[in-house]
């Protein structure tokens, strides 16, 4: 078995990290204390340099580099924010970084990476591809490659974000945090459980992407054949050695939540919590939200990411606010005579429901003559006000042939 990380390490990693990140805070969220019966924070790594947790280890790996290292350049892949950490890093510490980054990877992230001086490489549909890429990169020229998760002096430098929660909140009972590696939770599980034995360790992993749990079914490492998740950040289709072995020892369990359950918790943080998060940095809030997992409090959730593509955001908060209830699409039929449309158009308004957008169709194959289909897009307050929108149309005669959250 991989010898684990100390204590020791983390704290050496906090100290070549001071003056180089920041610090970040913990606030309280009002709606989750409401929900979970107890004080509830989010420490907001969604605010740290380049927009994560992700510069505090690569800064501990870069820096550690020998002078011919340095001189040889790093290389690392990434879907954004390991990226960003990275050529961040190595601008601060005088070396150059080539990042490979999946062809789909969000423009915004690849912008950013450049922005901080990294070359950047389109390779792969996943994470995993781009690290094939770097892997071969890395051999033919000698760069360094900076591993995203499974390297001791990256889970230290990650695990400084636990020094700081325990600092912050010295009476918290469970940190949850999402989990796509491990690098992350490996890091702040060393440092919170030898500090805090008592500290419950929770990872969270988006249901479409979740190697951890056959991983430790299994034993050790299992590659998932397919995976496929909107939390692009933690989107790894295999955990890495030494992280498992972290995982396996140290964290007390690991659960999964859905991308409606992703998609409800990033519109929560964004309307109550004034929090620009990414799907990857929400997953924690979204267990807590969803339930799938029983907590002790006070608890902490890690937002360990805030890069997030404008455009993926505008489709995540109108799926955040279907799954919620509150954005209905519904297609009716109704006869095929003048003041028709008007009157279901006035019949939801009655219902003080909003309506977004109107599709008018005489076309359909499947249509009766006489008969239109009328395709909405509709603001409600909630699930209860549409299905009493629903049942109004329905008990008005209109046929609602399809009604459903999307």
């Amino acid at each position: 078995m991989t010898e684990l990380v100390g204590l020791d390490d983390v704290r050496a990693a906090r100290e070549l990290l001071a003056g180089v990140t920041r610090t970040t805070p913990l606030e309280p969220s009002r709606p989750l204390t409401a929900a979970l019966g107890g004080p509830t924070w989010l420490k907001c790594e969604n605010v740290q340099r380049a927009g994560s947790y992700k510069v505090r280890g690569a800064y501990v790996r870069i820096s550690r580099l020998s002078a011919a290292e340095r001189e040889r350049g790093v290389v690392a892949a990434s879907a954004g924010n390991h990226a960003q950490g990275v050529a961040l890093a190595a601008g601060l510490v005088g070396t150059h970084a080539t990042v490979f980054m999946p062809v789909n990877a969000p423009l915004p992230k690849v912008a950013a990476t450049k922005g901080y001086g990294a070359q950047v490489e389109l390779a792969g549909n996943t994470v995993d591809e781009s690290l094939v890429a770097a892997h071969t990169y890395a051999e033919r020229t000698g760069a360094v490659l900076i591993h995203p998760f499974d390297h001791p002096d990256v889970i230290a430098g990650q695990g400084t974000v636990a020094l700081e929660i325990l600092e912050q909140c010295p009476e918290v009972k469970t940190i949850i945090t999402g989990v796509g590696g491990g690098g992350l939770i490996s890091g702040m599980a060393v440092a919170a459980k030898a500090l805090r034995p008592d500290v419950r360790i929770i990872g969270v992993q988006a249901a479409g992407a979740a190697a951890f749990p056959p991983s430790l079914v299994a034993g050790e490492p299992v590659r998932l054949p397919i995976f496929s998740t909107i939390a692009d950040g933690i989107a790894v289709g295999r955990p890495g050695e030494i992280t498992f072995n972290h995982v396996r020892k140290l964290v007390d369990e690991i659960v999964t939540v859905s991308e409606e359950d992703i998609s409800r918790a990033l519109l929560m943080l964004l309307e109550r919590g004034k929090q620009v998060v990414e799907p990857a940095g929400a997953v924690g809030v979204a267990a807590l939200m969803a339930g799938v997992v029983e907590v002790e409090t006070p608890v902490v959730a890690v937002l360990s990411g805030g890069n997030i593509d404008p455009l993926l955001m505008l489709r995540v908060i109108e799926h955040g606010l279907a799954a919620a209830g509150r954005y209905l699409r519904v297609t009716v039929r109704c006869s095929d005579r003048p003041g028709q449309l008007a009157s279901l158009l006035s019949q939801i308004a009655e219902h003080r429901a909003n309506v977004v957008d109107v599709e008018h169709q005489r076309a359909n194959p499947h249509l009766s003559l006489g008969e239109v289909e009328v395709a909405l897009s509709v603001e409600t307050r909630g699930v209860e006000h549409s299905d009493t929108l629903i049942s109004a149309l329905r008990a008005s005669g209109y046929q609602v042939v399809f009604a459903a959250e999307a």
